[in-house]
């Protein structure tokens, strides 16, 4: 699966939902493995690493408990929003 792909979902998911709103990476992972585990379960990896380049560039938000984090330094559950414009 191409990180492209993977970025394309994720920008658009995040876009669907506002900058008030989060969502889950595997919605990210779902909406491009389909609904069985077997299909989405191995993008997860893959949609982390495109979620961390993409908070680099400030284009993602990672949130844990609702409160942005390090994109180089959390663990964990965590979920994606838009960047939020201060």
């Amino acid at each position: 699966m191409s990180g492209d792909a993977i970025e394309e979902t994720m920008l658009r998911l995040a876009g669907e939902r506002g900058a008030e709103k989060s969502f889950c990476p595997s919605e990210v992972a779902r909406a491009i493995g389909g609904a069985h585990p077997d299909g989405w379960g191995p993008l997860m990896q893959p949609v982390r690493r495109v979620a961390v380049r993409l908070a680099l560039e400030g284009r993602i938000t990672i949130l844990r408990k609702g409160k942005p984090v390090d994109p180089m330094d959390f663990r964990g559950v965590y979920r994606l929003a838009s960047p939020r414009s201060e």
